[in-house]
């Protein structure tokens, strides 16, 4: 049975490693979620069949009621709702994790036990709290309950040092407890790192929440490697290393990307003080007016525009309007337009989250280019239209020190001939600042719900 076990998880674990792999391309991603689908039931198929689960009844009850839950949820979710479903996703997984450490605890499996088997409870039970309170923070300004703005505490970063130090001295004395005696250690330790996991969190800005929401899925993988060891269990060992490993590097790709340091995003907003000379200076306030335009005038740019650029962003993803933007693109090629799209790295709240609604909406793979791939373009580019996009096309991450996403790489639009930012309103961006880019010569502000600018345009062209 102990063969049986390890073949089941060494092709489970082939199958995690080929979702990963397929998951990775826009192309391969839909075959990616099967494997990883399969490797799933591979395994809990094995873990049934192996004999050594008891109360079968119960577990398999509780299966089928999760996968009912799980199944309601994936159906009805929106793509606009996407970000903070995966973030509460996250935050099950750390309150599992919280969960059978204490139950591994008070009742060892197998008859485990001493110092090193304390241990590794502790560090599933650290990493698990921390990943559920910050993943519930997350999941709120995802949601738009709380805000989008940094909460950042006076010596907030000395307090994460005491806090973090005193949760990691407290393993000394419940490490070495007898029996059940350091379950009070354990729930001291457990409410620090709760509390932990919230101020990280709260302490980052809205434009970096995108690398935030990759990082906790890197500390729910390492939560679940932990429990792995915890219970003897290999392929729960292997799937959290996979997790938190890809979660890690995803993140720091993402932090290169904007020029954040990784360090930032775990420490909670570390380095996200004004830059020197500014700290008492308000962000640079925008100078000029803002020129609206209507349907009629911009479908006259568009219509002699050789080259045009679509940006899209979160106000995209909420009106719904991938599918019109669609038709708008297979319009303007079929006139000759080179019409591609610009997507930045953290373009609308979720990393990949634009590249999923055009793929959603059957957008050709190959006009659809990164931010390193296109910003030179955007020189020789006629109209640029930005579609409820906001904080990725700010020049004042370029030139404005005391700006929260100052350093941050932004797509330059503003380089091209004519600029067109299609929003309802003049509101800031999710991470609160004004933006330049609406007040310069080259560009022009269209006020509509996007699905319904958009659909309206696509009617003016045709």
């Amino acid at each position: 049975m102990e063969t049986f076990l390890n073949l089941a998880w060494v092709v489970a674990g082939i199958l995690f490693i080929s979702s990963l792999r397929g998951l990775a391309n826009q192309e391969t991603a839909r075959r990616g979620n099967g494997y990883g689908v399969t490797g799933m039931i591979l395994a809990i198929a094995a873990i049934l069949l192996s004999g050594t689960a008891q109360h079968l009844g119960p577990l398999v009850g509780t299966l089928l009621v999760g996968a009912l839950i799980g199944g309601t949820m994936a159906q009805r979710v929106a793509m606009t709702s996407m970000p903070e479903m995966v973030a509460i996703l996250h935050s099950f997984v750390g309150l599992a994790a919280v969960l059978v450490g204490y139950a591994a605890y008070l009742d060892p499996p197998n008859g485990h036990g001493g110092i090193a088997y304390n241990i590794e409870i502790w560090l599933d039970v650290l990493i698990g709290a921390i990943t559920f309170t910050g993943s519930i923070v997350a999941f709120l300004k995802l949601k738009g309950s709380l805000s989008g703005k940094p909460l950042l505490l006076p010596g907030r970063h000395a307090l994460n040092l005491v806090v973090i130090l005193v949760s990691l001295g407290l393993v000394v004395p419940f490490a070495g407890a007898e029996g059940s005696l350091g379950i009070p250690w354990l729930m001291i330790m457990t409410v620090l790192a709760g509390l932990q996991g919230v101020h990280l969190v709260a302490a980052i800005g809205g434009a970096d929440m995108p690398v935030v929401v990759s990082m906790l899925n890197s500390y729910s993988g390492w939560t679940a490697s932990a429990a792995g060891f915890m219970l003897g269990n290999n392929l729960l060992i292997i799937t959290g290393a996979l997790v938190g490993s890809s979660g890690a590097i995803l993140s720091y790709i993402m932090c290169k990307a904007m020029n954040r340091s990784l360090v930032s995003v775990i420490f909670g907003g570390f380095g996200a003080d004004p830059a020197p000379g500014s700290a008492s200076a308000a962000p640079q306030q925008p100078q000029g007016e803002v020129v609206a335009t209507d349907i009629a005038e911009l479908a006259d740019e568009l219509r002699d525009a050789k080259e045009v650029i679509i940006v899209p962003g979160y106000g995209m993803a909420v009106a719904r309007a991938q599918h019109a933007v669609r038709q708008l693109t297979d319009l303007l090629r079929s006139k000759g337009c080179n019409t591609r799209f610009a997507i930045h790295p953290v373009a609308g709240r979720l990393p990949g989250h634009m590249n999923v609604l055009l793929a959603e909406a059957s957008v050709p793979y190959d006009i659809v280019l990164e931010m390193d791939e296109i910003n030179q373009d955007f020189a020789k580019t006629d109209v640029v239209l930005i579609i409820g996009a906001n904080d990725i096309v700010n020049p004042g991450a370029q030139t404005d020190a005391s700006s929260p996403i100052y350093g941050m790489p932004v797509l330059e639009v503003w380089k091209s001939k004519r600029t067109v930012v299609l929003k309802r309103s003049r509101s800031s961006g999710y991470a609160g600042v004004d933006n330049p880019l609406f007040y310069l010569e080259n560009n022009r502000m269209l006020f509509a719900d996007a699905r319904e600018g958009m659909e309206k345009l696509v009617a003016a062209l045709q």
